[in-house]
């Protein structure tokens, strides 16, 4: 029984070394990329970049699912974006509440008889909505098929050869388009598609949908969300990004090359991680193709969501989340240390399996050993206290390193306090907070192989202007 122990606590302890060792190396990666984005587009003019003819036209695609709380600010949000060229498509996925009819009322749609080519397959389109006072705007009423069919629909109508996919209940910054799409016209060739940073919208003073100012919420579980956000994005992304490696760009902001998109399918309507693995499924076409590609992050433009308040939101979230990547993983193992698909066979999935599907499962069978061990007093008690520092130490130092990131990026917080805040409760997030998190995301594995593949509701609280 001891020799088991010792066997185990050895591979738990290498799992720990190797995991934080690319973490940190994720974070210094991170801290390049940010220096060197700085210099590039230090001296970019947006304003001149506005003008020129090579910016290709964008169409923006957001699905919408009983998002009446939220929607009017989100659609007023896009229509103000300062773009040469776009459009907005609102799909609107079989909702049950307002969000069609307050979408007409506001904006005067009347209903059209426009024609489109259905290249991806979705559920039966309804109608589309559209007015002259309002040229960029189109709104798709379907019937329900989950948001991987919503914004099928959205490109099957769409019109122009970039697409932004992003979530209707979220909010762009005027200027974050013409930020994500510098990459197209430095490389246009090669880049297929980018990502940005997703900021949380809790706490913020929102008017006509956009954000005047940034503030800190009171709810405690955003404010630990804040950290994992700043972590997820400028601390993992963006590392991952730098080696080529990122197999996510988060559903609710991302553009993407539309014929590429639709060469490999459109999205996947079949799962709940559909903007997962569209990104694996456009690098498995590349390498199939034999088509140079890149996809970066870009630290700089923001998306602005709402977080969940409510520990029963949160959670459901999580699970869905943790779910996904179980499917798409499982979906797309073909990729696996396979060389036929360069650094993302060989190193960015067995990352993404190793230590994102699988970390959950290692994770909260370590606490439950640590448990069992300390009863039958297996434990060294001075050892298990330097580990518990030294994981504790690493923690803190990687999310302080996330919120330096984001200080030396956008730096959205400017006020002092409110940082101090963000720091005291990266310290805090080691106690409870992950442990419940590792719990909710290892159940995840018993709700996927039971079958249970839904959304989920996730209840809005909506932008009221004095958040």
């Amino acid at each position: 029984m001891e020799i088991l122990y010792y066997i185990f606590t050895s591979l738990i302890l290498l799992y720990f070394f190797l995991l934080n060792s690319l973490y940190i190396l994720f974070v210094v990666l991170s801290m390049i990329g940010i220096y060197r984005y700085r210099n590039l587009t230090a001296y970019v003019n947006y304003k001149k970049l506005f003008l020129l003819p090579q910016v290709k036209p964008i169409s923006i695609i957001a699905p919408a699912y009983n998002e009446a709380n939220t929607i009017i600010e989100s659609v007023e949000s896009l229509l103000s974006m300062e773009y040469p060229q776009f459009e907005v498509i609102v799909v609107n996925d079989g909702s049950r509440d307002a969000t069609l009819d307050k979408l007409v009322q506001r904006f005067g749609l009347k209903k059209t008889n426009r024609v489109f080519r259905r290249i991806a397959k979705t559920q039966p389109v309804r109608g589309i909505y559209a007015t002259p006072a309002h040229p960029k705007l189109v709104v798709v009423d379907k019937e329900n098929g989950g948001k991987a069919d919503a914004l099928n629909a959205g490109l099957n109508i769409s019109q122009y050869p970039l697409f932004c996919a992003i979530d209707s209940d979220s909010l762009l910054e005027k200027d974050a388009l013409l930020k994500m799409v510098r990459p197209f016209l430095e490389d246009p060739d090669r880049t297929v598609a980018a990502g940005g940073v997703i900021r949380l919208s809790n706490g913020c003073r929102v008017k006509s949908g956009q954000v005047l100012s940034v503030g800190l919420p009171r709810n405690t579980l955003v404010r630990f969300q804040i950290i994992e956000y700043f972590r997820a994005f400028l601390g993992g992304r963006l590392g991952l990004s730098m080696l080529n490696s990122m197999l996510i760009i988060s559903g609710a902001f991302g553009v993407f090359r539309k014929d590429i998109a639709l060469g490999c399918g459109g999205y996947r309507t079949k799962t709940i991680g559909e903007d997962m693995d569209l990104v694996i499924r456009m690098k498995k076409y590349l390498h199939e193709k034999k088509i140079p590609y890149k996809m970066p992050f870009i630290p700089d433009p923001i998306c602005w969501t709402e977080a969940p308040e409510s520990f029963k939101i949160l959670a459901r979230q999580r699970n869905r989340w943790h779910r996904g990547l179980i499917e798409v993983i499982s979906h797309n193992r073909r990729l696996m240390f396979n060389p036929r698909y360069g650094v993302t066979g060989l190193f960015a999935m067995p990352f993404y399996v190793i230590f994102e599907m699988l970390g959950p499962m290692v994770e909260f069978t370590g606490y439950v050993v640590f448990a069992v061990s300390l009863a039958l007093g297996y434990i060294n008690t001075p050892f298990a206290v330097m580990f518990f520092l030294l994981a504790l130490v690493l923690g803190v130092i990687l999310s302080l390193f996330s919120i330096l990131l984001e200080e030396y990026s956008v730096r959205r917080y400017p006020q002092l306090k409110n940082v101090v805040v963000i720091i005291l409760f990266a310290v805090l997030e080691n106690f409870l907070y992950r442990q419940v998190l590792a719990w909710i995301r290892f159940k995840a594995y018993f709700d996927y192989l039971r079958g249970i593949s839904g959304w989920g509701e996730m209840e809005r609280k909506g932008f009221d202007g004095s958040q």
